[in-house]
């Protein structure tokens, strides 16, 4: 059930919506770019994963950093940033399920975005049992409309060494920066696997499911995003990619002639579903750094019923209304995925200073100081490239 919601949250996230994006930044490099941004967040999954080995609280990251820094100001400050990026992430898919919805009928985007944040944080309060059934449910269908996007469009993916060397880049700086920012968005679409931590005090036996979890989640999720990025720019010219706001569906529909009326169904329900993941762990954010004190305490009140955190749910919902509805789509998914750079810069740092102090405590596995070095520097040369491009 863990991997289901991390899977959720990850393929909602990105394939669905984002890489249409992509192809606009890194053109027919896509597959290189995932490649990239998995090396970057692989390194990262394995310190989160000793992390929530050792400290299986709600409120993760925020603990993390505490841990390691032993400064409750920077803990609340990262753990509200992450809150911030969860929630601009949540508004992210918004806006692609409005833009699958399109394919059906034409709506106002403010009226879609109120249906939808009102129905998804209902869901949250409901119980965490009940949205994460929902959660693998709709994982299922996810995994299912991406399995359609590759049946279809296999046939016109060619492996011959010609098209093979299309896909390596020429020695050229302003390609290879094209394909490091292209890197930088398909960040944002591995993002998922650091959220399964927020909710590691409702996981059954978290010392030993949630590192397993984590690992297993970002294998299944790299599989599918390579397969799929190879696909999509072998069906669809890139040109065409970059304007659709339903990518996936223009694919289907290039690959067999047809409507597709199924794939953008499922593409609906897999961005609500990403968007449930986000909601669901903002509030838990928002519920742990409250019972640390760090935050108002109504922010920690309960359902008495569905003991879920009743306040956190709805003020997670407001502010993702007020950003899907003040932003556009690229803008919120660059800004989540710098946030997230920076936090994932300091929880490595953390993860440092905490094995210095207790290098292999019992019971917990842990990883070598070279991997939490390797991901400092990697996040950090990417954040370097996202910082140059704004200027």
């Amino acid at each position: 059930m863990l991997v289901f919601y991390g899977l959720g949250n990850i393929f909602g996230a990105g394939i669905y919506v984002l890489i249409g994006k992509m192809a606009g930044i890194a053109g027919v490099y896509i597959p290189l770019s995932f490649l990239l941004a998995c090396i970057v967040v692989l390194l990262t999954a394995l310190s989160y994963a000793e992390l929530s080995s050792r400290y299986p609280l709600s409120a993760g990251v925020a603990v993390y950093i505490n841990a390691g820094f032993n400064n409750p100001v920077l803990s609340t400050v990262v753990g509200l940033t992450i809150a911030l990026s969860a929630s601009l992430s949540a508004a992210t898919i918004i806006h692609g399920f409005h833009g699958y919805l399109s394919t059906f009928i034409q709506t106002p985007q403010i009226v879609t975005v109120l249906i939808l944040v009102v129905l998804l944080s209902a869901i949250a309060i409901w119980g965490i049992s009940q949205s994460v059934m929902i959660t693998a449910i709709l994982t299922l269908l996810e995994i299912l409309g991406l399995c359609m996007v590759i049946y279809v469009g296999v046939d016109h993916v060619s492996l011959d060494s010609e098209t093979l060397r299309t896909f390596i880049p020429p020695m050229d700086i302003s390609l290879l920066n094209s394909i490091i920012l292209g890197a930088f968005l398909a960040f944002y679409a591995f993002l998922g696997f650091e959220d399964m931590v927020n909710i590691a005090e409702e996981v059954k036996d978290p010392t030993q499911t949630m590192p397993i979890a984590i690992i297993a989640t970002l294998a299944i999720a790299t599989l599918f995003y390579i397969v799929i990025a190879v696909v999509t720019i072998s069906v669809v010219p890139v040109d065409e990619l970059v304007h659709s706001s339903a990518p996936l569906a223009k694919v289907y529909e290039i690959a067999t002639q047809s409507k597709a009326t199924i794939l953008s169904s499922i593409a609906m329900f897999a961005v609500i579903n990403g968007a449930l993941i986000q909601i669901i762990m903002v509030s838990r954010i928002l519920y742990g750094m409250s019972r640390q004190s760090w935050l108002p305490n109504f922010l920690s009140s309960v359902h008495p019923k569905t003991s879920t955190p009743i306040n956190a749910t709805i003020i997670t919902g407001l502010f993702v209304f007020v950003l899907a509805t003040a932003f556009p789509l690229l803008t919120l998914a660059q800004s989540s995925s710098f946030l997230i750079f920076i936090v994932f810069t300091l929880v490595n740092i953390s993860l440092l200073i905490i094995k210095y102090k207790n290098p292999h405590p019992d019971g917990i596995r842990t990883y070598p100081r070279i991997i939490p070095i390797m991901a400092i520097i990697l996040n950090l040369i990417l954040l370097g490239f996202q910082t140059v491009s704004l200027f």
